[in-house]
């Protein structure tokens, strides 16, 4: 009764959702704090004075908040971390917002560079069907994002798994040469998941000239704004990239689904047209209004950054001193192992504890802990189970 296609599906697992009891939750890279006020307030607002537009089809594609979108990318140069603040309230809100110095960006990003849709999964999907064919192998880093691969399924694309370099980072040199072979696409997160670390600009300036022209090149910015460095720039050098970002992280938004595209114009059009080809209205009245006031509170959601950043840091020196593995992070997650530690082990013991944090069950990964960076007084906490193990 069921389809071929049907039967060689094999489902993303997410991060364990609890239902037994109350857990501290840092196993599936949320942020532990709430969106701004200012979005709150347009939420309630919405709700209570256009709620007539609830009942009507929303914009279908989503202007306002495609404008609202790229003004924070300019106000912030695309990394919230390392934005420079002036004035605001204590938790950033209100604040003005320029990008440091590195992060600057070479030209305006404009509306029609950016493409939305509900959460960077489903715009994710449309990238795979738009520009990934079933007739050559997409290249990918062998321990990456884990829909990755479920696309390639659901769609039926062969993937090439390059494995990563002994230090856990992207093998760049044999990600081209298998894309130059068979003249492929290449997609990657950056930073990478699940091992927090990053290529540079430079770095993906370098392989972008030295991939084939003709295909689509995609970079995932889910977790950049920690601290990672944005491609975006390089858009104005490379009409062949694609890069996928999202409200999930550092915008607080994994409950309201908002995710987008940054590419040239022509690629955007591409991605709407497979999505005017699903379904023509992706992202909901409410969705909308969301997005487009936690996009005009660039401070609050910068200081969010940088207190996840700093709590991550600390954390990452705290298991060092006391023998943990540990890689550097761009993230706001962390990857770790201790030798003599079983990976899965030591997860439950964390869980017994009454804080969930990812273990995977890959070879090759068996052993390490992705931990969710959260609140100063949870990782206080998590500080004071894990030092007892």
């Amino acid at each position: 009764m069921i389809s071929e296609r049907m039967k060689n599906l094999h489902p993303y697992v997410p991060g364990e959702q609890p239902k037994d009891r109350v857990y501290i939750k840092l196993n599936a890279n949320e942020n532990p704090y709430p969106p701004s006020p200012v979005v709150t307030e347009a939420v309630c607002k919405a709700a209570e004075k256009y709620a007539e537009k609830m009942a009507l089809y929303p914009d279908p594609d989503s202007n306002e908040l495609k404008a609202a979108i790229a003004q924070m990318l300019n106000k912030c140069g695309g990394v919230l971390a390392r934005a420079e603040l002036t004035g605001g309230k204590e938790n950033g809100s209100g604040a003005e917002v320029t990008p440091s110095e590195g992060d600057k960006l070479p030209f305006t990003v404009t509306p029609d560079m950016i493409y939305c849709g509900n959460g960077s999964d489903e715009v994710l999907s449309f990238v795979f069907y738009g520009f990934f064919d079933s007739d050559r192998e997409l290249v990918v880093p062998e321990h990456t994002y884990s829909f990755y691969p479920v696309y390639c399924g659901f769609y039926g694309i062969p993937m090439d798994k390059v494995p990563l370099n002994s230090d856990w980072t992207l093998n760049k040199e044999k990600m081209l040469k298998d894309a130059n072979e068979k003249n492929s696409s290449i997609i990657f997160a950056n930073p990478n998941a699940p091992t927090s670390i990053g290529l540079t600009k430079d770095e993906v300036r370098e392989m972008i000239k030295a991939a084939p022209k003709d295909r689509v090149f995609v970079v995932d910015e889910a977790y950049v704004d920690f601290g990672g460095e944005s491609c975006i720039s390089l858009l104005a050098e490379f009409k062949n990239l694609v890069i996928v970002r999202t409200f999930s992280k550092s915008l607080c938004g994994a409950g309201m689904r908002l995710g987008y595209v940054v590419s040239s114009p022509e690629l955007v059009n591409h991605i709407t047209t497979v999505k005017n080809s699903l379904n023509h209205f992706p992202v909901d009245f409410m969705a909308q209004q969301a997005g487009i006031a936690a996009c005009s509170d660039v401070g609050y959601y910068a200081e969010c950054a940088k207190s996840v950043a700093f709590e991550r840091d600390e954390f990452i020196d705290f298991l060092r001193e006391r023998g943990w593995f540990v890689l550097d992070s761009q993230t706001n997650f962390i990857f770790c192992k201790k030798d003599g530690v079983p990976g899965e082990e030591t997860y439950r013991k964390i869980k017994e504890e009454g804080i969930l944090v990812r273990h995977f069950n890959t070879p090759g990964i068996e052993e390490f802990l992705r931990i969710t960076i959260g609140t100063h007084e949870q990782m206080t906490e998590l500080k004071r189970v894990m030092e007892n193990i």
